[in-house]
């Protein structure tokens, strides 16, 4: 039982979809899976674990950042090993290519914040997501294509959601960034570490250019494109 997640052993899926919003993630365990059952309400960051086309799935809440986010990814690669983490998140378009409801599927992920630079003694680390599970979510964008556009290409993982430098968004969209966020290079990074399989699928609620946006209303509960690319892509990759 760990620290944070709290779940007692085997009640985690091999495969978790991660949403920032824990009542994200309960929307997706009562929309799309079949008996879901609530496996910890601790800290209010809610987890379940239900079946979907036959595949056993879990959905965790990480909460907002790199730092909350590794929590609860680090506690489910060495106290549950889980092999297969998707982030189903939210994220703002950098670029007037990518309208409000594009998706982004992440192959990798940009950031500004310090944590990778700890790590890797202040050396840079390119964090990219797990080629099987890309290769995956794309043909599952392909094969049934949702409503809205969908993008491959990198996201920026920032550490500030109210920014107090935004000109140097960008350098970053200069060099092909599609969108930010506060989750991804820190999700591919342990990923990597743990040997394991990551990917991140983003969701456009607002835009940073032209100032469209979703209510928190909409970013909580009607991403389910998003959502059936992760869950295509996540039981589809063993």
């Amino acid at each position: 039982m760990s620290t944070h997640i709290a779940a007692a052993p085997g009640q985690i899926a091999p495969v978790v979809l991660f949403p920032g919003d824990p009542l994200r993630a309960k929307w997706i365990a009562e929309t799309f899976l079949e008996d879901a059952k609530l496996y910890t309400q601790t800290r209010g960051m809610l987890g379940f674990t239900g079946t979907w086309q036959g595949h056993r799935v879990s959905v965790q809440g990480s909460g907002m950042g790199q730092p909350s986010m590794a929590i609860y990814a680090t506690e489910l690669f060495e106290s549950y090993d889980v092999q297969t983490i998707v982030r189903v998140g939210s994220c703002g378009a950098l670029t007037e290519r990518l309208a409000v409801r594009d998706i982004i599927i992440a192959n990798g992920a940009c950031t500004d914040a310090g944590i990778n630079r700890t790590r890797f003694h202040g050396l840079d680390y390119a964090p990219v997501a797990d080629f099987s599970l890309l290769r995956a979510a794309v043909e599952a964008s392909e094969s049934e294509p949702p409503a809205s556009a969908v993008h491959v290409g990198l996201l920026l993982s920032s550490d500030q959601f109210y920014s107090t430098r935004p000109e140097l968004n960008d350098p970053f969209v200069r060099h092909g960034v599609l969108g930010v966020e506060m989750e991804t290079s820190g999700l591919y990074t342990l990923a990597a570490y743990y040997g394991r399989r990551a990917l991140s699928i983003c969701t456009v609620s607002d835009h940073i250019v032209t100032g469209a946006e979703t209510s928190a209303q909409e970013r909580e509960q009607t991403f389910g494109d998003m959502i059936s690319i992760a869950l295509r892509a996540a039981t589809a990759v063993r």
